[in-house]
């Protein structure tokens, strides 16, 4: 089922297999944002988390996967850094923004959140 533009409900499913597939309207819009102001096809590398897939992968408690507000991200043909640096200057006082070596977190969360991993 196509969400969005450039993004289908199955990139965004828990990857342990439970079917859970909850994405937030805002995190999709986030992530079209990205896709058009890049170019390149955003890949979603862990979307939406069960409880237990979240605490089997080391997710925080609280983590903003588990209720559909997160995704870890590629964009084809930029580097992670770039698109953290993009994101942290569009918006600067929300958002949660994890800077990791190949690839990016992003979560549309109302309160700023930076961090490296």
């Amino acid at each position: 089922m196509r969400l969005s533009a450039h993004f289908r409900r199955r990139e965004f499913r828990c990857r342990c297999g439970c079917g859970f597939d909850t994405v937030d309207a805002a995190l999709l819009a986030i992530l079209e944002d990205l896709r058009n102001h890049f170019g390149g096809q955003v890949i979603i590398y862990s979307g939406a988390r069960c409880p237990r897939h979240n605490k089997a992968v080391g997710g925080s408690a609280h983590s903003q996967h588990m209720v559909g507000k997160a995704a870890d991200i590629i964009v084809t043909g930029t580097q992670p850094a770039e698109v953290a640096e993009y994101l942290e200057r569009k918006y600067p006082d929300t958002c949660g923004i994890g800077r990791y070596h190949g690839w990016t977190h992003v979560d549309a969360r109302d309160i700023k959140a930076r961090w490296s991993g």
